[in-house]
């Protein structure tokens, strides 16, 4: 059984927990399945929106599709996101790297 297929089933038994829906759109992202992470991390923010880890992750995988304004949006709402549930460190890597996007043109 390899790593997706563990996630997959440890999810069957906990359909609720947010790190292992983002532990497996990682395993995605890492396996080049990027647009199916991406689809995952979009559903998990929907699902549980403090979960502020998943906002990184999908803006950065947004900004390899040069979509400038759904990266913007993405990245903004982690912002947001991070600011209310205090932490200062995500909001404030997530700063830079949407910063770091928009004067890149990309």
């Amino acid at each position: 059984m390899n790593r997706r297929e563990k996630l997959e089933a440890l999810l069957q038994g906990s359909p609720e927990d947010s790190f292992l829906h983002y532990a497996l759109a990682m395993q995605f992202a890492s396996d080049g399945e990027e647009e199916q992470a991406r689809l995952r991390l979009q559903a998990l923010v929907e699902r549980d929106p403090h979960y502020v880890p998943a906002y990184f992750q999908w803006g950065q995988l947004l900004a390899k599709t040069d979509d400038r304004s759904q990266t913007e949006s993405v990245l903004s709402r982690g912002i947001e996101a991070a600011r209310r549930v205090g932490d200062d460190h995500a909001e404030g890597e997530m700063r830079a790297f949407l910063q770091q996007f928009l004067e890149s043109g990309s």
